[in-house]
């Protein structure tokens, strides 16, 4: 492991708590030790009270924090004191040790304690880092683990077998601390769970660490179970990938019972591990370490029997749900059924998520796993925990807790909108409105801004022409890859061309117009009806028309003619899609001036010819309102509710009420 310490740069912190953020930071940006979240540091000072009393504080990371971007708010200061009492108990409940956790803290607004708070206090050392070390996990996750341990390390660190995390893991390891460590000791591993180091600056912990995990790493090197042999295995097309993987999406969001994103990855390591003969065997044992829980079996579709498949998954899950809860608790609710990791030999793998951050939150977990599995085996034979230990984890109290503060899901959380012309105006505000409702989108524009308007894993921006059928095909490819298919299509995308009489019209504007606004949007509707026809809570389509389409105006018929044409095939489509629920609707606006066809200039002008203010021209309506983006693109995304599920081919205004088109 490469040593990322500069001194020049730690010379930089104020106090010890920011010591512990920056060596946090460190560990944090290596792959290869902690995931999304996982592990967890400390620190230990001395403060005074409100009470001006001197007490010893250990900061610890919060519930909810990632090491990699931790600040020092992501460190709630618990009463050390407390934690080392509670040590002394025989028994506590993980809800009352969590309980005691937060009621001690000096902050009551602060996050919610590490679980493993007790075990970082019962450690006489200022400053405890945990990670969970792919090359540890991968040694201790073989037979013979214990031994070739005790041989890497020897009296260097503390072993302690697997406990689950929680209070009982805490008193264990204080009594094999206790019982094994000396004046070497500088480290300790959790059989099957990761690895300790602690010293009394946060440079020696940090660089232990490295230190510790560095001779995992060459113990693996030196018995030729380092270096993984990867094969190049030929796939399908794109196009052929798309619908699988949507259908795939369809078929597992019925079973979870509610919408899913389904995210596929494929690289030259993953492709070869799915295309391993002992597949059906290696990927079938459990995760590498209990905070990597996604599922007890992931889903190998070796032979795209996509049905078969999933029936036997869910018989198995169904099973091993019934045997452990008879075991552990009875009252216990089981977990939707569907599997987290589903692994294809044509479209890679595949991750299961209520939201793509949760997809791809098991993605980064298994693509660790994969080579977790494959050092085992090379170096004897990859053994997970047992079936009861790993749903004890998946079912722990404090994991259901967890779901349950989960549970407050936004409107179209698991869904996937395309929307086109996203990159400004109307498209760009319908973006929002579908972000904020918890849509995963896929924006298409011409412009390359399109790019980089949100810092958001739900938003995947494509540069696409919309009038080239490629073009669409690829772009589509690119965002059932990244989300798993289509709910919702806002076709937006048009141009609203220069005035022209019908004698002075240029013909050639007459068909870029009408290859615009209306062409494009019929290939669009082609391509992705296959998609909205495996939306899990079925398509929905939304046009943006025109109040155009009931009153015309003179020197507009290029425009005027290709977003009635458009309706007319929002009609036609609406007859002929029924069969598939599929709904389609369109929403009329009028004077939306907060769009790039109009500028200042010309609102000024325009209101200078009626003799009005320019607050007062853009309320020119029965309701003396102003018709913004935001209130188009709410009203698109409403139509793609629940509100208007019964409803289709309808033509809905928003325009303040225009007296031409009453």
């Amino acid at each position: 492991m490469k040593n990322l310490w500069n001194e020049q740069a730690a010379s930089q912190c104020e106090d010890e708590l920011d010591l512990r953020v920056y060596s946090s930071r460190l560990l944090g940006q290596a792959s290869e030790l902690v995931l999304h979240g996982g592990g967890n540091t400390s620190v230990k000072i001395s403060q005074k009270n409100i009470l001006g009393k001197e007490e010893t504080l250990l900061y610890v990371k919060g519930s909810g924090w990632d090491l990699a971007s931790i600040e020092a708010a992501g460190f709630p200061a618990v009463k050390l004191d407390h934690l080392i009492a509670l040590a002394e108990l025989e028994t506590l409940s993980d809800p009352d040790m969590v309980n005691e956790l937060k009621t001690h803290m000096t902050n009551a607004s602060s996050p919610t304690p590490s679980v493993e708070a007790i075990l970082h206090a019962i450690l006489p050392y200022k400053y405890v880092d945990h990670t969970h070390a792919d090359a540890v996990v991968t040694i201790t996750n073989t037979p013979d683990g214990m031994n070739r341990i005790k041989a890497i390390y020897g009296d260097d660190v503390v072993i302690v077998p697997y406990v689950m995390p929680g209070f009982d893991l805490a008193r264990e390891c204080a009594k094999e601390f206790s019982r094994q460590s000396n004046e070497n000791t500088k480290g300790m591993v959790l059989m099957n769970h990761g690895i300790f180091s602690f010293a009394d600056t946060a440079r020696d912990s940090y660089e232990r660490m490295i230190e510790l995990v560095s001779r995992a790493e060459l113990y693996l090197k030196d018995n030729k179970a380092w270096d993984i042999d990867v094969e190049k295995i030929n796939k399908r097309t794109n196009k052929e990938k798309i619908h699988l993987q949507a259908e795939m999406r369809f078929k597992l969001s019925a079973v979870a019972e509610k919408p899913m994103i389904l995210h596929s990855e494929t690289s030259a390591s993953v492709d070869s591990y799915i295309a391993r003969k002992d597949l059906g065997n290696i990927s079938q044992q459990g995760p590498a370490t209990p905070d990597h829980v996604i599922r007890t079996k992931q889903l190998p579709m070796l032979n795209y029997e996509i049905d078969k498949d999933i029936a036997n998954y869910v018989s198995h899950y169904k099973k091993y749900f019934t045997q452990y809860s008879k075991q552990s608790n009875p009252k216990i609710s089981m977990l939707d059924p569907a599997p987290r990791v589903i692994l294809d030999q044509d479209i890679g793998l595949c991750t299961l998520g209520s939201t793509i951050k949760d997809a791809l939150i098991n993605r980064d977990i298994y693509q660790h796993t994969i080579d977790v599995i494959q050092r085992a085996t090379m170096l004897e034979k990859f053994q997970a925990l047992s079936g009861k230990d790993i749903f004890n984890v998946e079912y722990w109290d404090l994991e259901q807790a967890k779901l349950k503060k989960s549970n407050n899901k936004l409107e179209f959380e698991g869904e996937v909108a395309l929307v086109t012309g996203a990159a400004s105006g109307i498209g760009k505000a319908c973006v929002d409105s579908l972000l904020e409702r918890g849509a995963a989108v896929i924006a298409l524009d011409i412009n390359n801004k399109v790019e980089n308007l949100y810092d958001s894993a739900s938003y995947l921006g494509l540069i696409c022409d919309v009038t080239v059928q490629q073009a669409i095909e690829q772009s589509l490819a690119q965002g059932v890859k990244m989300f798993g298919g289509v709910d919702m299509l806002i076709l937006n995308a048009g141009i609203f061309p220069a005035s022209a009489t019908i004698d002075e019209l240029d013909m050639t504007l007459w068909d870029k117009t009408l290859n615009i606004n209306l062409t494009a949007n019929l290939l669009l509707l082609k391509t992705v009806h296959p998609l909205l026809c495996l939306a899990p809570r079925y398509g929905r389509v939304v046009i943006l028309g025109s109040k155009n389409v009931p009153a015309p105006g003179p020197g507009a018929s290029a425009y005027s003619v290709s977003k009635a044409a458009l309706n007319q095939l929002m009609r036609i489509t609406a007859l002929e899609w029924s069969k598939d629920k599929i709904r389609i609707n369109a929403v009329h606006p009028n004077a939306v001036f907060d769009t790039g066809i109009w500028s200042d200039e010309i609102i000024q002008a325009r209101a200078d010819s009626y003799n009005l203010s320019v607050e007062e021209y853009k309320c020119r309506n029965l309701l003396a309102t102003e018709i913004t983006s935001h209130d188009v693109a709410e009203l698109v995304a409403e139509m793609c509710g629940p509100l208007f599920s019964k409803t289709t081919a309808a033509q809905l205004p928003i325009d303040g009420g225009d007296l031409r088109v009453i």
